[in-house]
């Protein structure tokens, strides 16, 4: 049985370690708490002075935001942990845990907002549209400006491409409750307030189906959306040498790392030199394919499989 330990290979002058780093993820989940939380307790002060739904519900939807964040920037301080004898992986996979907490909590806040809204609907109130499109203004402003720390790494990581994404979706839900106030403004249609929060309902749920699917596979150690088994399998047998690539096992460790488990078939005639040769070229193939942990157990090419199980394998 062979273990991969070093997982910064520099090949050829370039690096395949392609993760975020802490400072960064730290300064990023900071401005985006501060910026967000503060524009949350405008659009309260607001929605309560002018009885706003549709503020009030946007403020709930960002003090979820916030949380998340918070959740988020927690899970990332706990990747650092180091493994011991009880938690040999650390806390990595708080991260995809977190991830997984906060599409649900979204999901709850999308139910109270949408029932309000049904009943604000055939009941609504008076409310001055300028002040409301006054107040989205400035969280246009906010939400974008927090994506914009978000952007460098959000492709890196699972809770920072959440937190991009969830941010841009404020500031769209934002421009929509700017066009409605100025609406209510010139036409005093009351009824597009209550109207708007059902909307911005919507546009939640939308963005958060997709965290809350990934989430949930990563929780139940699914492969990684990013990446393929066939590919994996090419890596492999692609080598000279190797007969077989099978009872392949990848799953996430956190939503930055992923790990794999597999049986090598060699062939016959393969050296312990060889071997090792072959083992380091693979695992130097898996880096590129985002796969940074690869534990790999090799047998030859006329030997029965070391596993039992492997029969019963899938892949």
């Amino acid at each position: 049985m062979a273990h991969n330990h070093d997982h910064h290979h520099d090949h050829g002058g370039h690096h395949h370690h392609h993760t975020v780093t802490l400072t960064n993820v730290s300064s990023a989940f900071i401005i985006g708490i501060v910026l967000n939380f503060g524009f949350v307790i405008i659009e309260v002060v607001y929605g309560l002075i002018i009885h706003s739904l549709s503020l009030l519900s946007d403020a709930g939807h960002n003090l979820a935001d916030v949380g998340a964040l918070g959740l988020s920037l927690l899970a990332f301080k706990l990747l650092k942990v180091k493994g011991n004898e009880k938690y040999t992986y650390g806390y990595r996979k708080t991260s995809i845990l977190v991830a997984l907490f906060n599409a649900m909590v979204l999901l709850v806040s999308i139910g109270a907002i949408i029932y309000e809204g049904i009943h604000r609907f055939f009941n609504h109130e008076q409310v001055p549209g300028l002040t409301i499109s006054v107040v989205a203004g400035i969280g246009i402003a906010v939400n974008f400006i927090s994506a914009l720390v978000f952007r460098r790494d959000k492709d890196k990581d699972l809770n920072v491409k959440s937190a991009y994404l969830h941010l841009m979706a404020d500031a769209v839900i934002s421009l929509g409750l700017v066009i409605g106030g100025v609406a209510i403004y010139y036409t005093n249609w009351y009824w597009i307030d209550p109207a708007l929060s059902i909307v911005v309902a919507g546009i939640i749920l939308f963005s958060t189906w997709r965290l809350l699917m990934d989430s949930l596979r990563l929780s139940l150690d699914g492969v990684p959306e990013n990446i393929n088994i066939d590919d994996v399998k090419n890596a492999a047998t692609k080598i000279t040498g190797v007969i077989d690539f099978h009872h392949i096992h990848v799953w996430a460790i956190s939503t930055t790392e992923n790990a794999l488990t597999a049986h090598l078939v060699l062939g016959s005639n393969i050296t312990v030199k060889d071997e090792q040769q072959i083992k380091n070229d693979l695992r130097h193939r898996l880096l590129h394919l985002n796969i940074q942990h690869a534990t790999l157990e090799t047998e030859r090419e006329n030997d029965p499989c070391a596993a039992q199980v492997c029969d019963a394998a899938t892949v």
